[in-house]
């Protein structure tokens, strides 16, 4: 059952028992990388390029740890064995310091309702910038902060806005926008290089989109220079973005979609 067992360190572990203690510095300071995978039919997406991620972060924040990277692929799958896991989301923890540990646990694959692709989603833009951005890491506090203030204005996520007025990523995602027939989105030294993003920006190439590595200006998005926006996630492909604080996106999101639908077409594709 999803969510019964948790992987300690290559050993199986009761759910109950997969704990930290916050006397840790490393926990009391979020010195610690992770990465959300997604598990369809027994077999996870992209495996190989979320641990090669999850090295990259590790090497970043120079956290240090004794776990091969074929050990953590192994204890992965042993997790769906162990729970009998057909779809679900997957996590990959790993704290760092002197005693590393590294955690690997399931939940209910996470999905969206329809809607959210037909109507798209409302987005905020907020103003600040993740230390580091090329590390997915536990320091989260910005997102947080974002994500909450997205829901009070009743919205699904927020764009972070940067000092120069770029719009860089979301909270839990990466975010274009297509001006001129050209899809912009920031460039890789700015935001987290997401295992999914390559995916979309390879969709954008095949189906004949222009890409531009340069974030839209947050003045832009409000002054309508932008005709279809979107984000992208391991949970969500490319999902459109329906208005941006009360500017409303009108349109089909006929390019969002049709990335989307290429994006999960190669999802069980290990060549993808």
């Amino acid at each position: 059952m999803i969510g019964e067992h948790v992987i300690k360190d290559g050993v199986v572990i009761d759910s109950r028992d997969a704990v930290v203690s916050v006397g840790l510095r490393e926990v009391q300071y979020g010195f610690c990388t992770y990465e959300s995978l997604r598990v369809l039919h027994g077999k996870v997406v992209h495996l190989d390029d979320h641990l090669s991620r999850l090295r990259i972060s590790c090497e970043g924040i120079r956290l240090a740890h004794p776990f091969p990277y074929l050990s953590i692929a192994e204890w992965v799958y042993l997790l769906i064995q162990t729970d009998g896991i057909d779809d679900a989301t997957m996590k990959i923890l790993l704290y760092g310091g002197p005693h590393a540990m590294c955690f690997v646990m399931a939940s209910p694959l996470l999905s969206y309702p329809d809607e959210f692709y037909r109507d798209g989603v409302g987005v905020i833009t907020y103003h600040g910038e993740r230390l580091m951005p090329s590390c997915k890491t536990g320091n989260l506090l910005l997102a947080y902060m974002a994500v909450e203030e997205a829901k009070r204005q009743g919205c699904f996520e927020a764009v972070l806005v940067n000092r120069d007025g770029e719009a860089l990523e979301g909270t839990r995602s990466n975010f274009y926008g297509f001006r001129n027939g050209v899809l912009y989105t920031a460039g890789d030294g700015k935001v987290l290089s997401g295992v999914t993003r390559s995916r979309v920006l390879k969709a954008a190439s095949v189906l004949g989109f222009p890409v531009a590595h340069r974030a839209p200006k947050e003045k832009d998005l409000f002054a309508g220079e932008y005709d279809e926006c979107f984000i992208s996630a391991t949970s969500m492909a490319a999902m459109p973005v329906g208005r941006i604080g009360r500017r409303i996106l009108s349109g089909n999101h006929e390019r969002t979609l049709s990335i989307c639908k290429m994006v999960r077409s190669w999802e069980l594709d290990d060549n993808a």
